[in-house]
């Protein structure tokens, strides 16, 4: 699902992964969504028996196979899916999935949530930035796509789907791994799995106690990346130079002065039972030839990169598509609005790193922070 690779690659990871302790651990790791992904299960050693192992292994056979079903059905480049099918109708109403009309209504509850920030729509914007080939749209073509992004939402029953223009276009690479993860769960949750890690390309989900780390901790250990890593593996003099001049970019003289680098985590979160997604300008860039860096988080009031003062945000909440819905939205807010509308939801938290390289954590998780490289 090429879509998806308008979401970074995942800020979070567990620390000091181990298989040893109290539990017998399996692993599946696949490539889908245009990312790689790996999901652990476990069951605790003094409980685990051939069918109860047997059990553990179907699940996760069960949980990979319903990605790739996802995938298929929500694919903008699978000719054949139901993603595919509506962006090619012209306008004209698609008999689509019960499981797509209800992402497609998600997606909508989160549009209209962040005010327009958080975007399915912007599919012809993001088709006019060509990652792969450094290309850079004029504006006269980011205008007449805008236009078309702000005819609106599709419109959606339980059985059909519609685009308002023979034009509009759609993307769920925002949201489908959320809505995936949160299904990856259940399933768990029904075959009565109740330790595990589901990792799809940055949306990280954890259930559970910690079976990966130093025996006997209570809490998972989470580090949540420097925005600035994919900058650190790449310091060829141009490129630093480029970011320097660049508005989408960042000076690497605030980088080393702040001290926060690749080589450790922007901080490292204790938390259990949660989801935990990334949005991050510095996962995907490219400069062109006049030496400006632009990168991948489109800003839908623009059509153009992000300019906030935000280079990261997380957010950590129950289901993993509130995560997906509403990190790219934070980012695209900036520090201070995006603070204020965590502080104003309950049942979600944030931790926002901006291009000074300041951590800025909401309230209700700042207790669960520990090792911030500050």
């Amino acid at each position: 699902m090429s879509e998806q690779t308008e979401q970074p690659k995942p800020a979070l990871f567990p620390k000091t992964p181990s298989a040893e302790g109290r539990f017998e651990v399996e692993s599946r790791g696949f490539f889908a969504f245009d990312t790689n992904c790996r999901i652990k299960a476990a069951i605790p050693r003094d409980a685990a028996t051939p069918v109860s192992c047997r059990r553990l292994n179907e699940a996760l056979d069960e949980a990979v196979g319903l990605c790739y079903r996802y995938e298929r059905m929500w694919s903008h480049t699978r000719e054949g899916s139901d993603i595919w099918r509506l962006n090619h109708a012209q306008g004209r109403p698609v008999t689509v999935s019960r499981e797509t009309a209800a992402i497609l209504k998600a997606a909508r509850h989160y549009y209209e949530e962040t005010v327009g920030l958080f975007d399915i729509a912007m599919a012809p914007v993001a088709e006019l930035w060509n990652y792969h080939r450094a290309q850079v749209p004029s504006a006269d073509e980011i205008a007449r796509a805008l236009e078309t992004v702000k005819v609106g939402q599709p419109r959606v029953t339980e059985d059909y789907a519609q685009l308002p223009t023979p034009e509009s276009k759609v993307s769920l690479g925002g949201i489908a791994k959320g809505y995936i993860a949160d299904r990856v769960g259940e399933l768990f949750e029904k075959r009565q799995i109740r330790h595990a890690l589901i990792d799809l390309g940055g949306n990280i989900v954890i259930k559970g106690e910690p079976f990966l780390g130093k025996e006997g901790q209570a809490h998972w250990s989470v580090g949540i990346r420097s925005p600035f890593h994919a900058l650190e593996r790449n310091r060829a003099e141009k490129r630093a130079a480029a970011l320097a001049r660049s508005p989408h970019g960042i000076d690497l003289r605030t980088l080393r002065n702040k001290q926060m680098t690749a080589e450790q985590p922007a901080c490292i979160l204790e938390l259990n039972d949660c989801s935990i997604v990334t949005s991050s300008i510095y996962e995907r860039c490219f400069a062109d030839e006049k030496g400006m860096v632009y990168h991948h988080i489109a800003d839908p009031r623009t059509g153009r990169p992000s300019e906030s003062d935000l280079a990261s945000a997380t957010v950590i909440s129950k289901r993993s598509i509130d995560g997906d819905g509403l990190s790219t939205a934070l980012l695209l807010m900036g520090s201070d609005w995006a603070a204020e509308y965590v502080e104003e939801h309950p049942g979600i938290e944030a931790v926002l790193i901006t291009r000074d390289s300041d951590l800025l954590p909401t309230s209700g998780i700042r207790k669960a922070l520990s090792n911030c490289s500050r």
